[in-house]
């Protein structure tokens, strides 16, 4: 089995496995696939019908989408792989704040693929409605923790995480509201979308934008995770969270948060119950020591290295059969 994979990035090859440690989750998909990686922009140097399955990645970025906005990608990149299936990047909407003529891009570039490859379950009814009859199936996460192996025995300090910036994409704000239940001190990464002003926030503390190998490193510090984001997507935050542990309470429309904390999921908006289940992270330390374990095992049930080469094998051996019977 042959795949190319196109993407924004510039650069052409394999990605070896301990490049997994400078950008998490797209990297370990390509590492574990074992993809030969093409720069969307240019991909002319591809040899033509090389490959069994090529996937298109289409990024957010509206820099890249400009440049597209004029070619049929589907028809060019059917001259790699006659299979083209669509990558999903971020929130089934994200196209709807781009130019009405980029819109009408992006909806035929569906249209014209062979297959949907979506960030969650709860994506697919969308897709369902929005281009009936193309299959779509969720391109199931996986950590590739070569180098972050001894993370899940760095200990827990009295601190917690809020997973993303204060801006609508993340939900910051929320978060940080509810975090304040713990009692104890707040932390929140620095992400491409956080706000001027932030900084002089007097209980919060920002991280550094750090490579994903040395996040995860300092991820691992603390005892407590909240994320509420309306913005589902690939769920990185939730799954980074899992696997060291950390109790993270978030919405459950993502397929991480639900399948690895599903006793710290909620419904959209319900920060009553949120408030309620940072409490008793804080109060009951039975409750507390049950998800951090139940987060370890459900992880390594559905996100595993091993689990994903199951759903692969399967997934490519069935791929045809799964186009066809699509309904």
């Amino acid at each position: 089995m042959k795949i190319a994979w196109l993407s924004e990035g510039g650069y052409i090859g394999k990605v070896p496995r301990e490049a997994t440690a400078n950008a998490g989750v797209l990297w370990a998909w390509m590492s574990n696939l074992q993809v030969d990686h093409y720069p969307l922009l240019d991909f002319s140097n591809a040899p033509t019908n090389a490959y069994d399955y090529l996937i298109l990645q289409i990024p957010k970025t509206p820099e890249i989408r400009k440049q597209l906005i004029n070619r049929d990608i589907v028809k060019e990149a059917r001259r790699i792989s006659k299979r083209i299936l669509f990558f999903q990047e971020g929130p089934v909407w994200v196209y709807q704040d781009m130019p009405l003529d980029w819109q009408f891009w992006h909806y035929n570039v569906l249209v014209d693929v062979d297959l949907i490859f979506c960030e969650n379950e709860t994506d697919i009814a969308y897709f369902r409605g929005f281009v009936p009859g193309k299959p779509v199936i969720p391109l199931k996460d996986l950590i590739v923790d070569d180098t972050i192996k001894n993370t899940r025995n760095i200990a827990k300090q009295d601190k917690a995480i809020i997973g993303g910036n204060f801006c609508r994409w993340y939900g910051g704000f929320d978060s940080y509201v509810i975090a304040k239940e713990f009692d104890c001190p707040i932390w929140a990464p620095s992400m491409g979308r956080k706000i001027e002003g932030e900084e002089r926030i007097p209980d919060l503390t920002h991280l550094p934008f750090l490579p994903w190998g040395q996040w995860m490193h300092k991820l691992a510090e603390f005892k407590y995770a909240i994320h509420l984001m309306q913005t589902f997507a690939a769920g990185s935050f939730m799954m980074n969270c899992g696997y060291l542990g950390i109790p993270c309470i978030g919405y459950n429309r993502v397929d991480t948060q639900r399948n690895i904390f599903p006793k710290l999921s909620i419904d959209v908006d319900d920060l009553d119950t949120a408030r309620k289940l940072a409490h008793r992270l804080v109060n009951d330390k039975d409750f507390y020591n049950e998800c951090s374990l139940d987060a370890i095992n459900n992880f390594d049930k559905y996100y595993s290295e091993k689990t994903f080469n199951t759903w692969k094998n399967d997934f490519f051996l069935n791929i045809d059969k799964f186009i066809k019977d699509w309904k």
